[in-house]
């Protein structure tokens, strides 16, 4: 179960670090051809989005990595999860069903982290 958690911990963490990266540095001009729900989010809104995804990716493997509060681990994964929730209401609140398939593989990744990080 252990090595479970470090694919799907690992496959997270990786996808957030970048997109949370993203959010905390680029311009709304960059960032709207790929994310064009930034147009109507404010960008300290969106900024804030990206730091809580850099949190959430630390949040999944350093605690388990360094074995200080490992239980911090469930937490990041169930935040990270709740964000997606939120996500997926927002994509839908603007008629885009098509992007929402990321945001249901994210929301199953996230919850089968929360899961294993009790497993272990």
């Amino acid at each position: 179960m252990e090595i479970a958690y470090w694919i799907v911990a690992g496959l997270l963490a990786a996808f957030y670090l970048y997109a949370g990266g993203k959010k905390a540095v680029q311009s709304k001009e960059r960032l709207a051809p790929m994310m064009g729900w930034v147009d109507t989010v404010p960008m300290p809104v969106v900024r804030a989005i990206g730091a809580v995804e850099i949190l959430g990716a630390a949040g999944l493997v350093l605690p388990p990595l360094t074995g200080i509060a490992p239980v911090l681990a469930m937490a990041a994964a169930v935040g990270i999860l709740v964000l997606q929730v939120l996500a997926t209401g927002l994509h839908l609140s603007r008629g885009e069903v098509k992007e929402t398939g990321l945001n249901a593989v994210l929301i199953v990744l996230a919850a089968t982290a929360a899961w294993l990080a009790t497993v272990w």
